[in-house]
């Protein structure tokens, strides 16, 4: 048979998908507390701002009221990632996780940009801070963000989604850390320039920390070879199978932050055995590089029938 199509056995299908949602199914209950925590710290981070006459926590709950938003959006797209094939979308709603990293890191620069511009205007006329109830209130800031970046922290490695909210609570940990030794020097030296200068320090570390997952996210989206996976790698391992002598058309692109998915064309001149090299084929891109679905098109490389996808800059 010159053509041959790869869509896995039920059984390895089913199995596989299960075990590649179990980990973002098990951080419902991580981002439902993370949520609730988080609305509830806005809300008397920005009334105890308004009775401490504190522009700083008012700020800060404007920023942390964003993080919930990019919580929110990193949670809706870890459920929709799980939602079941359609015939119309035939991949689930598995990209939408990609889509909430991508928006988790356009919420984390604009913050960045409000906090940068805040903390410019004052430099130039420094405002009284009432430091005492700024440290309380951050102190407690410091418990629930750092709370809440545990437990996301065990799937930051394997989920961009959820590397997104442990990035959002981490950098929150440590602007409240900031704000609490702001306050105490202020407290103690009376120096009202320390507060936006340590708000720019900040704002550079959450800036170094969001743009490896801008760019991974927006990289994914554009439909690119995931982190961590070396195409070269992949095309060589699919050179070395039983009879097969070239590798076109080869795509490896991510279906979700944690589902990565493969299509390729192998020349193989030989007939028989095409079951074996497929499963072959599948058993190995799984094993190595994490890829459980794979679609191969084999072809006998005749002249008489030549692949219009073969040349390299042919998409």
């Amino acid at each position: 048979m010159p053509h041959a199509h790869d869509h896995h056995g039920h059984g390895h299908h089913d199995h596989e998908h299960h075990h590649h949602h179990h980990a973002p199914a098990s951080f419902d209950r991580a981002f439902a507390i993370g949520v609730g925590l988080n609305v509830a710290f806005v809300l008397a981070e920005f009334l105890f701002g308004l009775r401490a006459h504190s522009l700083a926590l008012v700020s800060d709950a404007g920023h942390n009221l964003s993080d919930v938003l990019g919580l929110s959006l990193a949670w809706a797209g870890s459920v929709l990632a799980r939602r079941g094939p359609t015939p119309r979308r035939t991949y689930g709603m598995r990209r939408f996780s990609i889509l909430a990293a991508l928006g988790n890191a356009g919420f984390l620069l604009i913050a960045v940009g409000a906090i940068t511009v805040e903390a410019f205007g004052r430099l130039y006329h420094p405002e009284p801070v009432a430091s005492g109830i700024v440290m309380i209130v951050a102190a407690v800031g410091i418990l629930v963000n750092t709370g809440t970046a545990l437990a996301f922290m065990r799937g930051r490695h394997h989920d961009l989604n959820v590397r997104g909210a442990w990035l959002h609570m981490l950098g929150d940990a440590a602007a409240s850390a900031g704000v609490v030794v702001t306050g105490l020097l202020i407290g103690v030296t009376g120096w009202l320039w320390l507060d936006p200068v340590v708000s720019l320090l900040l704002v550079a570390l959450i800036l170094w920390s969001t743009w490896g997952l801008a760019r991974d996210s927006f990289d994914l989206a554009l439909d690119a070879v995931p982190p961590g996976i070396d195409p070269g790698a992949v095309s060589e391992l699919l050179r070395e199978l039983d009879g097969v002598v070239e590798v076109h058309d080869l795509h490896i692109w991510g279906m979700s932050t944690t589902d990565v998915a493969l299509t390729a064309h192998l020349v193989r001149p030989c007939g028989g055995g095409e079951d074996a090299v497929l499963a072959d084929a599948t058993r190995k891109l799984r094993a190595r590089f994490g890829i459980a679905h794979a679609t191969i098109q084999l072809e006998r490389g005749l002249a008489v029938h030549p692949c219009e996808l073969a040349a390299p800059d042919r998409v």
